[in-house]
């Protein structure tokens, strides 16, 4: 099973986060042709208990919630009717809300999140939502009580606002460690995912996602939905394969 993690869907944005429409209206159409899309909570569902992931599955996901998956990204989704998931940062969609300062590469026009009519708008279109935390903190430089109050407060917000439970977490820059772990059990969720560059443990509190880029196309799509990409890029080999990839780089640069 892969899980993909998309951040923004963006004709202007150029940013490695920001997927262009036409490019991310190219990957759902190779997607709806040659993957089994499913929603993220029936990809979860079919995990065991250790969290191993069943063969065959894609699901798509979206890190930050930022605006234009409304505009841009919703009617690909509708049109080849792929489910997907949303991660909210719960504080933006409170009264006082909260300015996007998480990013490394801001365009000079400050970029806007989804507003709760927008949130509202595409759950009844079939959109799914779950926390990407409260705040957008890393998560592991906080105690143990202001990490699980942080998720806790977001699913408090984002129940409120769609009227369900909140129960899947995924990790404000995929970071986590055990104390990490062991908060969102506590504050609630069921699942958390992760966005890992290096071995990681497994289990349904440490699920990985596979990033996809800007310049992503048809062929990383197909890497990075094949059963075995998330096995290599978090098995103990895939530091040696990323620093002999970047030597190769430098010499071929050079």
């Amino acid at each position: 099973m892969s899980i993909l993690c998309y951040h923004e869907v963006d004709p202007a944005w150029r940013s490695v986060l920001a997927v262009s429409p036409d490019r991310f209206a190219r990957h759902c159409a190779w997607l709806s042709r040659h993957r089994q899309v499913v929603s993220l909570q029936q990809a979860v569902t079919s995990l065991d208990d250790a969290g191993h992931r069943p063969r065959g599955l894609t699901a798509l996901t979206f890190d930050d919630g930022f605006a234009g998956l409304h505009e841009h990204a919703l009617p690909i989704l509708l049109r080849y009717q792929l489910p997907a998931t949303v991660f909210l940062v719960a504080q933006t969609l409170t009264s006082g809300g909260r300015p996007v300062d998480w990013v490394d590469d801001p365009p000079v026009k400050p970029l806007q999140t989804l507003d709760r009519d927008q949130v509202l708008e595409m759950l009844a279109a079939g959109v799914s939502f779950g926390s990407h935390s409260y705040a957008h903190q890393d998560l592991t430089t906080l105690t143990d009580e202001e990490c699980e109050r942080d998720l806790r407060r977001s699913r408090d917000v984002l129940e409120d606002l769609l009227g369900q439970p909140v129960r899947l977490l995924a990790y404000p820059r995929g970071r986590h460690n055990e104390r990490v772990r062991a908060a969102a059990a506590r504050a609630g969720f069921s699942h958390a995912f992760a966005l890992p560059e290096a071995p990681e443990p497994a289990g349904p509190y440490a699920l990985p996602r596979a990033g996809v880029w800007s310049n992503d196309g048809l062929l990383a799509l197909r890497a990075k939905t094949s059963d075995w990409y998330v096995s290599i890029r978090t098995g103990p080999v895939f530091p040696i394969i990323r620093t002999a990839a970047r030597i190769a780089g430098r010499r071929t640069s050079s």
